[in-house]
């Protein structure tokens, strides 16, 4: 037992769970001193640290459903691990994320792996995922890696072993299910882009244990037909397994010795298939299948116009260039004629009347500048300019300049004239001149 002189004696009890961990209870007694509190961020980092330490919660397989899936900027994943009666958050941090075997779709059964923790801030617990498989189909697809991987050995998916398709396919084959969705949107986008083009269906399941030999025969009877221009190898998105016919060694083997370039449209965008590798082209859905095979009419179209345009285009050059023949030609024919010279000789007087309209006008700008350079000078010389610049002119009643202080007595009336008008003032008092030693103030005797 330990004890304090502040708090209430404490009893360590130390035991065993389930799982063999020691865990140790503390027990206190009543206090007779109130007990210091706890802060949320002191709960939430208590919480992080036991889950940190549990053997189990660092390294967990937690089986569920993707859901609210999102993807910022930041490169990081976060989703939502569900089952019918539970909800777990998971984060994928960036560099995790750029390791994981597949894209991560809302809607997928997945196990994922990690440690789960506690995010501080929000005080909720988390798993931290390093790694996904999918639920279920972890068997099937490590078979999926393993073909795979054999077939690529072998150079089936080469891109060497890739042929060119026909710009404008005259007869199209079908490889999928007479009854399935797929069909009918290759049909729809077939007579929507190019109805021009015959379709031969060479129908097969597309799911099941029959499947797979179902399909290599259809795809043979289409190589067996000699007008066949290419083969769309098409069915709906579904899960791993529906999806595991198009896995089998033999259609993929099926496809990559076919003698007619082959398409394929199986799934959707994010599914990927072994027939997707072995075939000329990888489409994401049926319909792209149907729209990568064949030209759309209406650029068909455009480009008839295009080359409508570009033959008057030829022809009109051709007349052009022969015009510019016959023009040349007369254009010679009248070089030698007099009438020639005389063209010239009065493009020669055009040539001097201007030369002399042109010495002119330079001569009248010159006169002008002259003009007004004595103008300015003139200006210069006047004495009234100098009373813009603050300057007066004084007179007395009779007209007479004042240039000097002994000219102005006491009482004398006196005009001031300055560049806007005249200014009459009076003298109060007689000065002398400040310069030759008199005091401005000083009367006169």
């Amino acid at each position: 037992m330990l004890t304090s002189p502040l708090t209430s004696p404490v009893f360590l009890l130390t035991s065993k769970n389930r799982q063999g961990i020691l865990y140790t209870l503390i027990m206190r007694q009543t206090s007779l001193f109130p007990i210091q509190s706890l802060t949320v961020s002191d709960i939430s980092r208590y919480l992080r640290e036991l889950m940190d330490s549990d053997e189990i919660l660092t390294d967990v397989w937690v089986r569920g459903e993707i859901s609210n899936l999102s993807r910022p900027s930041s490169g990081h994943i976060y989703f939502t691990l569900k089952d019918p009666s539970s909800a777990l958050k998971c984060v994928v941090w960036k560099m995790s994320a750029a390791r994981l075997p597949l894209m991560l779709q809302s809607g997928m059964a997945v196990e994922v792996h990690g440690a789960i923790s506690v995010y501080e801030r929000d005080g909720q617990y988390q798993l931290y995922v390093d790694a996904v498989r999918l639920s279920g189909e972890g068997a099937l697809y490590q078979e999926f890696l393993r073909l795979k991987a054999r077939l690529e050995s072998e150079g089936l998916f080469d891109s060497e072993r890739k042929r060119p398709l026909p710009e404008i396919p005259q007869r199209i084959g079908i490889v999928t299910s007479p009854t399935g969705a797929a069909l009918q949107d290759i049909l729809n986008t077939l007579r929507r882009r190019f109805p021009l083009a015959k379709v031969v269906l060479s129908p097969a399941p597309v799911q099941g244990d029959e499947a797979p030999t179902a399909l290599v025969k259809a795809i043979q009877r289409l190589n067996e037909l000699m007008d066949i221009d290419i083969i769309l190898v098409a069915r709906g998105g579904g899960s791993l397994e529906d999806l595991w016919a198009f896995n089998d060694e033999r259609v993929v083997r099926a496809i990559a010795a076919s003698r007619v370039p082959v398409i394929t449209g199986i799934g959707h965008e994010t599914d990927f298939t072994l027939s997707d590798f072995a075939a000329d082209l990888r489409a994401p859905t049926p319909t792209a299948a149907a729209e990568m095979a064949t030209p759309d009419t209406a650029e068909l179209y455009e480009g008839l116009n295009a080359l409508t345009s570009r033959l008057g285009y030829a022809f009109q050059a051709v007349v052009s260039e022969a015009r510019a023949q016959l023009s040349q030609n007369i254009h010679r024919i009248e070089r030698v004629s007099p009438l020639w010279q005389v063209r010239n000789d009065r493009q020669r007087l055009d040539e001097l009347v201007s030369r002399v309209e042109l010495g002119l006008q330079n001569e009248f700008k010159m006169r002008r500048s002259e003009l007004r350079g004595a103008q300015s000078r003139l200006g210069s010389l006047n004495p009234f300019a100098v009373l813009k610049r603050g300057y007066a002119i004084v007179t007395d009643s009779a007209g007479v300049v004042i240039s000097s202080v002994r000219q102005a007595h006491k009482e004398d009336i006196l005009d001031v004239k300055v560049a806007d008008g005249v200014i009459l003032t009076q003298v109060l008092s007689e000065a002398r001149d400040a310069i030759n030693g008199g005091s401005p103030n000083d009367e006169n005797e």
